[in-house]
């Protein structure tokens, strides 16, 4: 039993899946690196009445994201210098299109109502500001949890919509 305990963790200590690296096979992609730095801009939330908190909580959800899930060496907020400095620096705008605040107290007594649904345009661009890709997420909370939850999926969906695109414009791939 040890010894098998000892070959998983072996292998997973050479398992590029484990160490965070590339999984590509070919030697040439794995070597050249994807763009690892994002700074991300305040949530706007011009058209629609959101809450401060709420705005507040998809802003800080997202540099907690994007720092554990996105895949990035680097987050930056919005306004910091250094990310100035990095030309391969993606940029996230995200502005709030779509709100409607839930009861938790409904979600406590029924799951059928009391839902909460918060809807953000993501925009990801290049340091010079052409357009990478633009998607709109809908983070909601439906069955327990605080209304502040639906912020943490949005913030979950859009690190893994960053990760796409620091794939995605990655040299390996912006060459094909």
């Amino acid at each position: 039993m040890r010894n098998l305990f000892r070959a998983a963790v072996l292998a997973c200590l050479v398992s590029p899946m484990c160490l965070g690296g590339p999984v590509s096979r070919d030697p040439k992609k794995a070597n050249q690196a994807r763009p690892t730095r994002i700074e991300v801009e305040m949530v706007q939330s011009d058209e629609i009445k959101l809450p401060t908190e709420f705005q507040v909580a998809i802003y800080e959800n997202l540099l907690r994201q994007l720092q554990n899930r996105g895949g990035f060496e680097n987050v930056y907020r919005d306004g910091d210098r250094n990310a100035m400095e990095h030309p391969d620096t993606i940029v996230l705008h995200s502005t709030v299109k779509g709100f409607e605040q839930g009861s938790e107290r409904a979600r406590q007594v029924t799951t059928v109502a009391g839902a909460t649904s918060i809807t953000v345009h993501c925009r990801f661009t290049d340091a010079n500001g052409h357009t990478l890709l633009e998607r709109d997420i809908k983070g909601k909370v439906r069955f327990f949890g605080g209304n502040l939850k639906a912020t943490y999926d949005v913030a979950k969906k859009a690190a893994g919509i960053a990760r796409e695109v620091s794939v995605q414009h990655s040299p390996t791939t912006a060459s094909l």
